[in-house]
């Protein structure tokens, strides 16, 4: 009768540390493991018109909403990768020395002290020295609350010292974004909120 009783308890005590390590798990997952966001399409009106404002009449209105539909959101190549992939909308050519502004057509909805860094990607960087122009650039948590949707634009320069050209077709992979936790001081006193784009918060 005791024998069972002491291993009656026992399984309950089993059973209730097997509970507590499996909430301590649950509830101590880094922040890092958890979806903070979301990066899909503008819309095709703001993705045409941003193409419009940047191109001039290069591109025709059923071009660009052939591109619009043909634009797929960031995603990584491989379980492992922390890089969301963007590809270009539009096919383009770099002679050495000469820049380029791209539209994405992508915009990111994003968890709050989280921030989006693009980078170029590092293949790209590697062979041709495919550079983006800030070297990284930083979409900030507020910036889809932004008058332009949010819109990502990205500029790129090719600085190859070997007079390399750089051809992106459409639908190639030139940029990536990668997702980054950040903090904030103490005595941080932010209350703006942001309605505009790039240098929107420029004093």
């Amino acid at each position: 009768m005791i024998k069972n009783m002491i291993a009656t308890f026992n399984s309950i005590l089993l059973i209730i540390a097997i509970a507590l390590i499996l909430v301590h798990y649950f509830l101590d997952k880094p922040e890092s493991n958890r979806d903070i966001a979301i990066l899909k399409k503008v819309t095709k009106d703001q993705f045409i018109n941003d193409m419009k404002a940047t191109f001039g009449t290069k591109y025709d209105y059923q071009q660009l909403s052939d591109y619009y539909d043909l634009l797929n959101p960031p995603t990584r190549a491989t379980k492992g990768s922390a890089g969301y992939d963007f590809e270009s909308p539009i096919s383009f050519e770099l002679k050495p020395g000469e820049t380029i502004k791209i539209p994405t057509g992508i915009r990111a909805v994003i968890d709050e002290n989280w921030v989006l860094k693009i980078y170029s990607r590092s293949s790209l960087g590697f062979k041709y020295r495919l550079w983006l122009d800030n070297l990284t650039g930083i979409i900030d948590s507020d910036y889809s609350n932004s008058d332009n949707e949010g819109h990502i634009f990205i500029k790129v320069t090719n600085n190859s010292l070997e007079d390399k050209i750089v051809r992106i077709n459409r639908g190639d992979k030139f940029a990536q974004g990668i997702l980054v936790q950040y903090g904030t001081v103490i005595d941080d006193d932010a209350v703006e909120a942001r309605n505009g784009g790039f240098g929107s918060t420029n004093k």
